[in-house]
């Protein structure tokens, strides 16, 4: 984790001490329209972003006479000159022959429909990010009464919730079309690239069902935003689904990875750098929740809104832009701690949830 408040997905982190243990072997990250060989067979390209966190890594792996693409960039004029840039330079002028996205937030899946089409591609994904990112697309608006009424329970004024009124329906601004169908990745499935071996590894908590690559035979693994070198990823609750409990998803994913992965594993991530010392980062990203889930319950002996947490939980006042972000991870960490019943919500007259810690009685 970065010191401080970064932004990663649009969304920020708890300030925590910077990563220990991790070593960047590739050197100067790829200028637009470059790209450097990470691992055997595989080119990491980076593409531009219109955001504080301003880049996103896409990787194309050697797929005989083509590429395998993972991940492609948010939808924005500068990227698709990326990506022309690219086709014709690094990638030799050798189609793609599949698309595969590790989640569905637009700055991984905003080209892919246009990748697909341009190829005549197919479109890999989980079904739950598939689906997801489907229903995103299509939901322009008008915005919907359950959001305001959520974000107003988070303790959001008046003024606040208007904008989210007006500027509901800007996810599809970010992606091409999706394809009217795709292929389905699950859990231990295995893909044949470039006669290599692939092994489909799912996570939780960022989004619903996030895929990473990892190829065993070398200790390759593309991790999309499931593990990240400098920042963590946004972990937040959403309107659609307001009493759901991101964070532990989040922490058994890490759980589990950290069984799985040998300490050697180099990581490519979605943003940073390749690295290697995953063992050291997992340890770090759960340790940085539990400091935050700490100073949290010290907030919540005072009873707090969820915007009254913001201090307890990141390293700067949130502006504006990171509003949403911000909120959605405060909830996401006060819905743990409900959920493993040291914390409570009420909700006063007004529609505003009051969130106060459960005392639990140390034992004589």
């Amino acid at each position: 984790m970065a010191d401080g408040v970064s932004i990663s997905e649009g969304g920020i982190e708890p300030g925590a001490e910077a990563p220990r243990g991790l070593v960047y072997p590739m050197g100067a990250a790829p200028l637009l329209g470059e790209a450097v060989e990470a691992a055997a067979g595989v080119l990491w390209l980076r593409l531009p972003l219109p955001m504080q966190l301003n880049h996103v890594n896409v990787y194309a792996i050697a797929d005989g006479d083509g590429w395998v693409v993972v991940d492609t960039g948010i939808r924005t004029s500068e990227a698709l000159a990326g990506w022309e840039a690219a086709l014709a330079g690094p990638l030799g002028g050798r189609p793609v022959t599949r698309v595969l996205c590790t989640h569905m937030h637009p700055d991984h899946i905003g080209l892919a429909g246009w990748l697909c089409e341009r190829f005549d591609a197919p479109l890999l994904m989980t079904q739950l990010e598939y689906v997801t990112g489907r229903m995103l697309v299509s939901d322009t608006g008008p915005a919907p009464e359950a959001g305001a009424i959520f974000w107003r329970a988070a303790g959001w004024s008046e003024d606040q919730v208007e904008h989210y009124r007006t500027s509901y329906g800007r996810f599809a601004k970010g992606v091409a079309p999706l394809p009217a169908g795709y292929q389905r990745l699950s859990e231990g499935q295995t893909l044949s690239i470039g006669g290599d071996v692939w092994t489909i590894v799912i996570g939780n908590g960022h989004s619903p069902e996030h895929a990473c690559l990892w190829r065993r035979s070398d200790g390759v693994l593309i991790a999309g935003d499931q593990i990240l070198p400098r920042i963590s990823s946004n972990i937040s609750v959403w309107p659609t689904e307001p009493l759901a409990d991101p964070l532990h998803d989040w922490m058994t994913s890490l759980e589990r990875l950290g069984d799985l992965l040998p300490a050697d594993t180099l990581v490519l991530p979605g943003h940073g750098e390749p690295f290697t010392g995953v063992l050291p980062r997992i340890e770090a990203l759960k340790r940085g929740h539990r400091v935050s889930l700490t100073r949290l319950e010290r907030t919540l002996r005072t009873p707090s809104r969820a915007v009254d947490c913001f201090g307890a939980l990141f390293a700067r006042p949130v502006d504006g832009g990171l509003l949403g972000m911000a909120t959605g991870e405060a909830i996401a960490h006060l819905n743990y701690l409900a959920g493993q019943g040291r914390a409570r919500r009420d909700r006063d007259a007004h529609g505003v949830d009051w969130w106060s810690l459960i005392e639990t009685e140390t034992p004589a």
